[in-house]
């Protein structure tokens, strides 16, 4: 539907309404953990894992050959070790990881041991145009035909030129192991009917209603004394698209956790200042860290091509407004896409607010006034209605009309990757600590829908400079020339960038085990719960 704020009024159900609905009696259970998945899952598919909704259900299924720490350095998972050869690197396959059991599909019956074969089917899986995978970038540094099993436990991936992020991409849950054999007997099933190495595996799943997990029994990872993981023996995800009611459910112990400040709760669950709330302490814990995400504004560069006007749309923008009013202080509000910390922990640089500046732009374009401009639609869902009915309310301040269109997530994500939306808000966060996991979003091979680049820019400068710091070993050197590129999209604007988030979980304190990670995955190996809270 489309909404003209000018005759909108933002309507938030508050926590007193919610009290009112009838809930179904719950009774808790320690073994097993709960969540709310208010946007749906719409694949288990690793090859099509391109949303944290998705990312969070396929790391619990699936195994990489490796993976990324708390502390975002990439460490083993499936590989137990690897070495740097001089055309790429040699990976060693742990003994005794196994793919969980499969009744309906011939030689998984009782599960079977993974092997190197089944890391070089899935990787390529990724290149494959049939699968139309959004992940095959991942693998743009590989050499055709460049992974190779050498035997059952040791596998070589040649890369063209030296590429020193390319450990932290395989980290990415794109570059999930997969049993061969399940694809192939499921077909289209396969979505949702997956067969993985992870420490859990699909009990059932209804689309739009719930996904249940249960434990992986033959699991390979111990814990430091010895102890199977995971702690867990299930994992519950329902798919309710109603905020107030996911935070109901929190509130009531129906879930163990919620991610993230939403206008349906965000009052009563914090205070002006940004910490919890007084009330909730009893029962909730806020556990944040620095996010490196970062939200923003799209834009089809085809559909308004005068760098002059996105920048004029950019000055208009009330960013400190927005993350004081609309985030309770709880993100840093930026007009860079890339986050500081992942340039050198380059200094925080203010964003720029400047209606003046904004309409005189405005008049060397050729649009005085935003006279001759067309209507612009901003596409979001529903959980940003706040956010953008204040950027509408700013970019009417330089006389440009807005429309904003809210659709449902599953929509929005197919309307931004097949350019059907011309301005959208999206945000990208990192997979992995190097600053070109922002930077790839705007290489041309990246275009979508088979790529992440939504907006379709293309600067053949940005290239030269991204291929040069694909082959610079030097740190330093290379994010002199990351800083380069971000230059580059700081004055060409095909994206607005808004701010940079935290990660932000509210968890209740039966819940033990918990840890946040930088970039927000979901990781439940390590997580229990406390019988009687």
């Amino acid at each position: 539907m489309k909404l003209l704020f000018s005759h909108f009024i933002l309507r938030i159900t508050t926590v007193a309404l919610l009290s009112g609905c009838v809930v179904n009696e719950f009774s808790d259970d320690h073994r097993v953990f709960r969540y709310n998945e208010s946007a749906g899952i719409a694949t288990l598919d690793p090859a099509h894992a391109r949303s944290l909704e998705m990312m969070w259900a396929v790391d619990a299924i699936y195994d990489g050959l490796v993976e990324l720490s708390p502390d975002l350095e990439v460490i083993p998972a499936i590989a137990e070790s690897w070495d740097w050869v001089e055309d790429g690197v040699v990976f060693h396959l742990r003994k005794g990881v196994m793919f969980s059991a499969a009744s309906d599909v011939p030689g998984l019956e009782n599960g079977r041991e993974l092997i190197a074969s089944d890391v070089v089917y899935s990787l390529e899986r990724l290149r494959d145009p049939v699968v139309a995978s959004p992940g095959g970038w991942i693998l743009d540094a590989v050499m055709d035909e460049g992974i190779i099993a050498l035997n059952d436990s040791t596998l070589k991936i040649s890369l063209k030129n030296d590429f020193p992020p390319f450990l932290g991409l395989l980290t990415t849950p794109y570059a999930s192991i997969v049993a061969p054999e399940a694809v192939k007997v499921r077909g289209v099933k396969f979505r949702f009917n997956p067969a993985g190495t992870g420490p859990f595996k699909v009990a059932w799943s209804v689309e739009d209603v719930a996904l249940v997990l249960h434990k992986n029994t033959d699991y390979w990872e111990k814990d430091d004394e010895g102890n199977s993981l995971p702690y867990l023996d299930a994992v519950h995800i329902d798919f309710v698209p109603d905020m107030g009611s996911e935070y109901l459910g929190l509130i009531q112990g129906r879930y163990d956790f919620i991610s993230g400040l939403h206008p349906a709760y965000m009052e009563d669950l914090m205070t002006p200042e940004g910490t919890l709330a007084q009330k909730h302490k009893e029962n909730l814990e806020l556990k944040r860290v620095a996010f490196l995400k970062t939200d923003y504004v799209g834009i089809l560069i085809d559909s308004i091509s005068d760098p002059r006007v996105r920048k004029a749309l950019s000055l208009s923008i009330d960013r400190a407004g927005i993350a004081k009013n609309l985030r309770r202080g709880s993100v840093l509000p930026s007009d860079r896409f890339i986050p500081p910390s992942m340039l050198g922990n380059r200094l925080h640089l203010p964003p720029e607010y400047n209606l003046e500046l904004a309409s005189e732009l405005l008049v060397l374009a050729g649009y005085p006034g935003g006279v001759g401009l067309p209507v612009i639609e901003l596409a979001t869902t529903s959980d940003y209605v706040d956010i953008c009915a204040a950027i509408q309310h700013g970019w009417q301040k330089i006389g440009v009309k807005v429309e904003v269109d809210v659709s449902p997530a599953s929509v929005h994500r197919e309307n931004v990757a097949t350019s059907k939306s011309v301005m959208f808000k999206k945000s990208w966060l990192a997979d992995h600590a190097d600053a070109e996991n922002f930077l790839g979003l705007f290489l041309k091979r990246n275009f979508s829908p088979g790529g992440p680049n939504y907006t379709h820019f293309k600067s053949p400068h940005f290239e030269e400079l991204y291929d040069q710091a694909m082959l610079e070993s030097d740190e330093s050197t290379r994010v002199i020339l990351y800083e380069k590129m971000d230059s580059i999209l700081y004055a060409e604007m095909p994206v607005l960038p808004l701010y940079h988030d935290q990660v932000t979980h509210f968890v209740r304190k039966s819940v033990n085990g918990w840890v946040v990670s930088p970039v927000n995955r979901l990781e439940l190996r390590y997580v229990s719960k406390t019988e009687k809270y």
